[in-house]
């Protein structure tokens, strides 16, 4: 698995905040200790597996970090590299050995949810360096699946990003068909060859829910905060035994492209494909 995002950053500091014990603590886990060149952990509730840290430090320079990571009783490795993209920016490329699109879709081990795992946290990771409030990070000791975000835009502009598909589309990096109504069609992939889960209530300019399956119900719900959006998101109705938090964490990194479609003048997503020169051609989306 391999994701590239641009953040808005020079390396040093995106390096720092990758490697900063306090740092780390606000936008990746809820427990880091780091001591380069031998000591890279990191563990608590909002980590896969987090009841200790499960890290080896295989690499640091000033512009790689690589770790061996233990999930389900297999050593995965993964890595950072950091590249400028001009003095303000720079472009971080992960991967991650070991995802199984199968497992993520069966929920078999919990190396499946590595890509939304990384996805949310890279997300953070960008939301920290723009000085903008996290998203909710995933809490992998609990089956309450629910979160607030808050959006600089008018209610009805967001309501409107969220149910029409090209909008949709675009915020989420990721071909999505939308039919507005209760019964109506939410296909990831498109109306042609995507998944068709199906809208089960909808209140316009206000409220939808969509039914998944297996996965549960994802509902959200929009509500005008001193003039912006206060936007609240559910996941229900799935077996609490295996909550479905790759499906979740995807869902709410989407959501980090959603307030900054909004919020960015001359906005433009922060993950990348092929037009990095150098870079294998892959999709854009990084949270699907």
């Amino acid at each position: 698995m391999k994701v590239h995002a641009r953040l808005a950053a020079p390396v040093e500091t995106v390096r720092r905040a990758l490697t900063d014990p306090a740092e780390l603590r606000a936008w990746l886990a809820e427990h880091a200790e780091v001591e380069l060149p031998q000591r890279y952990e990191f563990w608590g509730r909002h980590t896969p597996e987090g009841d200790a840290p499960h890290q080896r430090l295989l690499h640091a320079d000033d512009d790689t970090l690589r770790f061996a990571w233990l999930l389900d009783g297999v050593e995965t490795t993964a890595e950072f590299h950091l590249r400028a993209d001009g003095p303000d920016a720079t472009v971080l490329s992960l991967s991650q050995s070991h995802f199984d699109f199968a497992e993520a879709m069966s929920g078999s081990s919990i190396r499946g949810v590595l890509q939304t795992f990384w996805a949310l946290s890279i997300a953070n990771l960008a939301a920290h360096l723009e000085g903008r409030p996290l998203l909710p990070r995933v809490d992998f000791t609990s089956a309450d699946l629910r979160g607030e975000l808050l959006i600089d835009a008018p209610l009805p502009k967001v309501y409107e990003s969220l149910t029409d598909s090209e909008q949709a589309s675009a915020w989420f990096g990721y071909p999505i068909g939308i039919e507005p109504w209760v019964g109506g069609r939410y296909a990831m992939g498109g109306f042609e060859t995507g998944y068709a889960a199906k809208v089960v209530d909808l209140e316009p300019g206000r409220k939808m829910s969509v039914d998944w399956g297996p996965t549960g119900v994802t509902t959200w719900e929009l509500a005008e905060s001193q003039g912006k959006t206060k936007l609240t998101f559910v996941q229900s109705g799935f077996d609490e035994q295996h909550p479905p938090y790759a499906a979740w964490a995807g869902s709410v990194a989407g959501l980090a492209e959603l307030r900054r479609y909004h919020e960015v003048e001359n906005w433009r997503p922060i993950w990348l494909a092929a037009e990095i020169p150098g870079l294998e051609p892959e999709t854009a989306d990084a949270a699907g």
